[in-house]
């Protein structure tokens, strides 16, 4: 059996994750699948919007990429 060749992108992250022009990685917000009546209005919007990954977590999602960076 032939091996592949370049090495795979981990699918998982990259739905998880995107990686913008200047190669900062967004992710989505924790907290807007269920219960969202208890929540204020301006909470479930800001829920919405994507957030910054911390630096600190950037280089091991970055190698999951590998075409993206």
């Amino acid at each position: 059996m032939r091996r592949p060749k370049g090495i795979k992108t981990k699918k998982s992250v990259a739905k998880r994750f995107k990686i913008t022009g200047t190669g900062k990685v967004l992710r989505s917000r924790a907290g807007r699948r269920h219960l969202l009546s208890g929540k204020s209005a301006s909470r479930r919007r800001g829920l919405g919007k994507r957030a910054l990954v911390s630096k600190t977590d950037e280089h091991r999602i970055k190698a999951n990429l590998p075409t993206s960076h």
